[in-house]
């Protein structure tokens, strides 16, 4: 299957099962739900749970099984928006061509609306409880990558850095360093997750983080060109094509890129989804 009909059948699933786990708009309090709804079906493409279907997937997991675990990843994903939107973080208005979270319910609910899809998160790993082919330890670990992946050695820590822009005189070491934080880590997080439930080995592991860390570096250093090209550049933050150029960027996530697809050669030929992604990354438009 294509990458992008893989992606798009994988929607289907991912958002009717976030349906599920989100409590109704009318539920009281209903404008914290609504708020929730409003961020978590605001037009997301869905691609990090659908990295979790499929490692999960390539390892021997059917998408029943990951399911909610895939989604606890897109809940995460969400909440980073939220917050990322603030007035007192990037202040965008604008989130995926409408108004951001705290521009329709206010900064206080749309502040509580991203607390609340963290905890709902983890509420949703829980849910793992339901299958009986997943041990207690393979949940302990996934609550232990999910918690890895929030904390402030990795997302929170690379928007803290990217909040402070410190001067540093090897700016590409640091803004590498900064993306490994701020996307690299979901998206290895999202990948690793299906390993875990899949229980790979330690080689398998090994190899898809290696090609998470690649591929969300890529993924980031695109989606600063594509900021610069459409006159989107916030000019007061260091970015990667800011300070190197537009060539250079795309010269360096073309070999991240490629050192993603040398990461699935262990694969053999089985991780299409995952190698469509790096595709998708070289040529994506939006």
């Amino acid at each position: 299957m294509k990458f992008k009909n893989y992606l798009n059948d994988k929607k289907i699933l991912i958002d009717k099962t976030l349906d599920s786990v989100i409590p109704a708009e009318d539920k009281d309090p209903s404008i914290i739900h609504q708020a929730m709804r409003y961020s978590v079906f605001g037009g997301g493409k869905r691609l990090r749970p659908a990295l979790t279907l499929a490692s999960a997937e390539l390892l021997g997991i059917d998408n029943k099984t990951a399911i909610y675990t895939a989604c606890s990843i897109e809940l995460i994903h969400t909440f980073s928006l939220i917050h990322d939107d603030l007035p007192c973080m990037d202040n965008d208005d604008f989130r995926r061509g409408k108004p951001s979270c705290h521009k329709v319910y206010g900064e206080p609910i749309a502040l509580l609306a991203g607390n609340a899809l963290l905890v709902y998160a983890y509420k949703t790993i829980l849910k793992n409880n339901d299958f009986k082919e997943i041990k207690k330890e393979t949940i302990l670990s996934l609550i232990e990558e999910m918690t890895r992946c929030v904390d402030t050695e990795n997302m929170l820590g690379g928007q803290v850095k990217d909040i402070i822009q410190e001067k540093k005189e090897n700016k590409k070491e640091y803004l590498l360093g900064l993306y490994k934080q701020k996307t690299s880590a979901l998206i290895c997080a999202a990948i690793r997750s299906g390993a875990i439930l899949a229980e790979a080995t330690e080689k398998e592991m090994k190899a898809l983080t290696r090609y998470g860390e690649c591929i969300g570096l890529a993924f980031q250093i695109t989606d600063d060109i594509l900021d610069m090209m459409q006159d989107q550049r916030n000019p007061d933050k260091i970015t990667y094509p800011g300070e190197f150029g537009i060539k250079e960027a795309k010269k360096d996530s073309e070999k991240f890129i490629l050192e993603a697809l040398d990461a699935l050669k262990i694969f053999d030929d089985k991780s299409g989804f995952l190698s469509g992604l790096a595709d998708y990354i070289l040529t994506r438009q939006v």
